[in-house]
């Protein structure tokens, strides 16, 4: 009977990437003239979160690209005046992506690439970059990227670390049942060795500003199917969200009733979905999510 929201903020600090995954609307290369990328100083990252403490945020949630020169050093330091600054706010930072990147970078263990970020004030990590697991479906979309048994150690060693996270899965695009069933029971066979992950995040393909070339959006059918059977099979993840930024809110409020009980948050400012074509809000206020829980007939 129980629906959840929190009160959160994103922030992408640089959008310059040196991957190539063709369902991506965000990224860009460094020194791109048609359509550059860019790169938050420290100071603007952390003025851009500070500035939601009137809104009484809770948590930021944070993602960037994969910046082949931005030096090693901000990443900790960006985590460190945050959590200097507002030290209450708890920090979901960095895809396991991320996290190997600045591993293979500095020649450092994914372990030891957590505990630094730990100690300058990392709470959890969110569950972006796990698409499809199945190589088949990474050859196409996102060929040279972190394979999945390299995303799923990092969730390991997390998670035996004691730091929470998420996971995901990247639908409506090239992949097939069978490749979804692989993914779904490669997340639940994680889950049962530490218990780390606290929710599922299914995550629709959006055609615009890509290069996968396909036209179509899935339809709202489809988003509840995959919230249900998520539900479903993923028996010992505590919580299934349904992202309102990603189906709109009132199919979120829908997929209460098919299995979710998590509609994200407030957002603030989501960038990463509005570039490949999103036409959501760029907030919620606390009011309205609960407003659309409690119409659904949830607590």
């Amino acid at each position: 009977d129980f629906a959840f929201y929190n009160r959160n903020v994103h922030l992408d600090p640089t959008n310059v990437c040196v991957a190539a995954c063709k369902f991506c609307s965000f990224a860009r290369k460094e020194g791109e003239e048609a359509s550059p990328g860019y790169t938050m100083t420290l100071d603007e990252a952390v003025e851009k979160v500070l500035s939601r403490r009137p809104l009484g945020i809770t948590e930021v949630h944070m993602v960037a690209g994969l910046h082949p020169t931005l030096e090693w050093a901000y990443y900790p330091e960006l985590l460190r005046r945050i959590h200097a600054a507002w030290p209450e706010l708890t920090i979901k930072a960095f895809t396991a992506i991320e996290i190997g990147w600045f591993a293979r970078r500095e020649k450092l263990t994914i372990e030891e690439v957590l505990r630094r970020l730990t100690a300058a004030g990392l709470g959890s990590l969110p569950g972006g970059g796990a698409e499809i697991f199945h190589p088949e479906v990474r050859e196409i979309i996102c060929d040279g990227k972190l394979d999945a048994d390299e995303w799923i150690e990092v969730h390991r060693v997390a998670h035996r670390l004691g730091i929470k996270s998420n996971c995901t899965m990247l639908y409506g695009h090239v992949e097939k049942n069978h490749h979804k069933v692989d993914h779904l029971l490669r997340l639940r066979s994680l889950q049962d060795e530490h218990g780390g992950f606290n929710a599922f995040i299914p995550l629709a393909y959006h055609p615009e500003n890509n290069y996968l070339g396909l036209k179509y959006h899935t339809t709202g059918l489809d988003d509840l199917r995959h919230i249900a059977t998520a539900r479903l099979v993923l028996d010992n993840i505590p919580h299934v969200k349904a992202y309102w930024v990603m189906v709109t809110p009132k199919l979120a409020q829908v997929a209460l009733s098919f299995g979710a009980d998590d509609l994200d948050g407030t957002v603030v400012r989501e960038t990463i979905y509005h570039m490949a074509g999103a036409e959501t809000a760029q907030m919620m206020p606390t009011t309205e999510l609960e407003r659309v829980v409690r119409a659904a007939g949830f607590t």
